[in-house]
């Protein structure tokens, strides 16, 4: 897989082995980069060759890419999340740095920052701020649903694709039926970081229980209470058309309850720090440098 400059690293957490793949100068800015739900460290490749004067770390989160899966009975929960953070960021040696999140990772992000003002400088979220809200009401239904696909998940065999090419076409396609649709040379990035060799062909490397609904989500007014909470500077950028999980005038309330924040919206897809990368460099600019 071509990685334009960056290098393979492994770090061992207590959650586990962490694998990543990091460039830039040491001493400069340091920034770790969160990935998107079933993406993998790859998704930073293309935006990583025009960002220049810091120091980039993009792990692959537990359960995704190359790292290890959390253990028997752990839970993904975004709680966890944080801890997985904070504990990459220890094996870094790293005690205070910036976050550069894209969907999933810019929403862990969000926890991140909120959680630790005193290890977070600045915060870049791409198309997510905070996390996906629940109503009160949902709270027994989504309990149930979890509950149940985590019991019948157990002995489901893994999808077994002949080559590489066909895993691509279906991670296109799964991106599609979600509203994330996903050019093939940026799928074909995040897809071969993310299969394993098995007989007969290849397999996905991410954790299946990744795939499980979330048992318990916050309330809209617990994100935004969470969301008002992030005391460092931060620049929200976001793609229009808008996903349908976070419409447009819900994202603009959310950013607009930063304390330190500024909203950029854009033209392009959900992976527009993929198929964009040199206007999305462009927009970020300076933003990690201090001034």
């Amino acid at each position: 897989m071509p990685t334009r400059g960056l290098r393979e690293f492994t770090l061992d957490t207590p959650l586990g082995r962490i694998a990543g793949l990091r460039g830039g100068d040491a001493g400069a800015p340091r920034v770790l980069a969160l990935h998107g739900w079933l993406d993998n460290a790859a998704s930073f490749v293309p935006l990583a060759e025009h960002l220049q004067g810091i120091e980039l770390v993009a792990p692959d989160l537990p359960g995704h890419g190359a790292s290890a899966h959390l253990p028997p009975g752990a839970d993904y929960s975004f709680a966890a999340a944080v801890n997985a953070v904070l504990d990459i960021a220890d094996a870094l040696g790293w005690e205070r740095f910036s976050l550069l999140g894209h969907s999933m990772g810019a929403g862990i992000s969000s926890l991140v920052a909120a959680a630790c003002p005193q290890r977070v400088e600045r915060l870049l979220a791409i198309e997510a701020l905070g996390a996906l809200a629940e109503v009160p009401e949902r709270t027994v239904s989504r309990l149930r649903d979890a509950i149940a696909a985590y019991r019948a998940l157990r002995g489901k065999s893994l999808r077994v694709f002949p080559d590489v090419a066909i895993a691509v076409r279906a991670r296109m396609a799964a991106g599609a039926q979600v509203g994330s649709r996903l050019e093939e040379r940026a799928a074909r990035l995040l897809v071969e970081r993310g299969v394993v060799p098995v007989e007969g062909g290849f397999t996905w490397s991410s954790d299946p229980r990744l795939t499980l609904p979330t048992m318990q989500r916050m309330t809209e007014p617990q994100i935004r209470d969470l969301v008002a909470g992030i005391e460092c500077p931060t620049r929200v950028i976001f793609a229009d058309p808008a996903q349908p999980y976070l419409p447009d005038p819900l994202r603009r309330e959310r950013a607009g309850l930063l304390p330190h924040g500024e909203l950029v919206v854009v033209d392009g897809g959900h992976h527009l720090h993929m198929e964009q990368p040199q206007r999305m460099a462009e927009m970020i600019g300076d933003f990690f440098i201090p001034a």
